[in-house]
């Protein structure tokens, strides 16, 4: 099969727009005290997302039944990059997890009714969604260890559990929620459900003090304490709640690569300006090899994170579930990406640990990235097997 990473005309010039936007609209709100140690407050959000519609950057990757653009995956590692180029702009645009990714989910999954009363109001940006599946005791790179449980009761599904880690659950107006059957045929069996927040029955103990501070709404522990939602509220069927997390998944944990590549350029960009104009030992910085070589090792690990983006992209593109690519994809470019953020801020020395730039923030979201959507120890596990297993080569 003939490989080509050729993106639609519209795509590139897309991608264009939004850097432009992204550097004329968003950037100077990176300062703006809205954007607080739990992520930005929904009032910028609302704000920026305002500026994207007016632009005609918003939400491209959605359905053009919801008015967006419906980019394929090359088009999205395009544009997702170019929205990256600030940590805020995936927000302004729309295109950052979660509700990426679980907007993704409901457009395969979701049934009419639900894409009307979810999925519009998620796509349109009315309302931010989060996905509740990863657990304090239990669930987290192994989802089999799940302990909330969905219980079937007359025409109403009881849930209990606790979930932590949620991105964005301060605020968010609606959940997806993996439970394990408790009891019927399916007992044991993962199933996801579909509910309003907010909810009584849903509530935040606390807002976690993380490192990255990326996401509207910050990462929040749940307590989930006898919730009953209707029998219709299960998406898609119940019992295939892992399956339907790999349908999320895999394309999500490669929009995480796209949207964190453009953050590495913006710090590239920084650091060699820097470079160019700081003056040590007599001569600018950037004429000391090791300065240079620096710069020449980010450039060559932003180069392979592209290419493994862009393979894995165009394999979800036609059809393929690119399991392997996308865990491969994920490992190659958080790990590059921290070495790029770490390599900027050496370059940039005093001034790089400091909040003049932005170079401190990426470094610590860099970090993050190598945990989230699964540690590189369990996707180097999970191909090791394969390999070992003959099912890979």
């Amino acid at each position: 099969m003939d490989i080509n990473f050729a993106a639609p005309a519209e795509f590139v010039e897309l991608a264009a727009k939004t850097k432009a936007f992204v550097i004329d609209k968003v950037i100077p709100y990176e300062n703006d005290p809205r954007w607080t140690s739990h992520g930005p407050t929904d009032e910028l959000r609302i704000e920026l997302n305002t500026l994207a519609k007016e632009a005609g950057v918003f939400a491209p990757h959605v359905s053009k039944e919801y008015g967006g653009r419906a980019l394929n995956q090359v088009g999205r590692a395009l544009v997702f990059e170019a929205a990256g180029y600030s940590i805020l702009g995936p927000m302004a645009v729309h295109c950052a997890s979660p509700d990426e990714g679980n907007i993704h989910l409901l457009d395969h999954v979701a049934r009419p009714d639900q894409r009307e009363h979810f999925l519009k109001r998620m796509a349109t940006g009315q309302i931010r969604s989060i996905f509740c599946m990863t657990e304090p005791d239990g669930a987290g790179s192994d989802p089999s260890m799940m302990t909330t449980t969905a219980r079937l009761d007359g025409n109403e599904w009881v849930i209990n559990g606790r979930k932590w880690l949620i991105t964005g659950a301060e605020g968010a107006g609606c959940a997806i929620i993996m439970a394990k059957n408790e009891g019927g045929p399916m007992d044991g069996h993962a199933t996801m459900f579909l509910a309003d927040l907010p909810d009584p029955t849903i509530r935040i103990e606390r807002t976690l003090d993380t490192m990255d501070s990326s996401f509207t709404g910050g990462h929040g522990v749940l307590e989930i304490k006898d919730l009953r939602l209707p029998a219709d509220s299960v998406l898609g069927e119940v019992g295939k709640g892992f399956r339907y997390a790999q349908v999320r998944l895999a394309p999500a944990r490669l929009s995480h690569c796209m949207r964190w590549l453009g953050s590495a350029v913006r710090a590239q960009d920084i650091a060699a300006d820097y470079a160019r104009t700081r003056v040590a030992f007599g001569k600018k910085l950037g004429e000391h090899e090791g300065v240079s070589f620096m710069l020449a090792d980010n450039l060559m690990d932003m180069h392979g994170a592209r290419l493994a983006i862009l393979h894995t992209a165009w394999l979800l593109d036609q059809g393929d579930r690119a399991a392997n690519e996308s865990s491969m994809a994920k490992v190659i470019c958080s790990e590059a990406y921290f070495r790029v953020a770490d390599r900027c801020m050496q370059i940039l020395g005093g001034l790089g640990i400091t909040r003049d730039t932005v170079v401190e923030r990426f470094f610590r979201d860099a970090r993050a990235f190598r945990i989230y959507d699964g540690p590189s120890e369990v996707h180097r596990w999970a191909l090791g097997a394969r390999v070992v297993a003959g099912k890979i080569a």
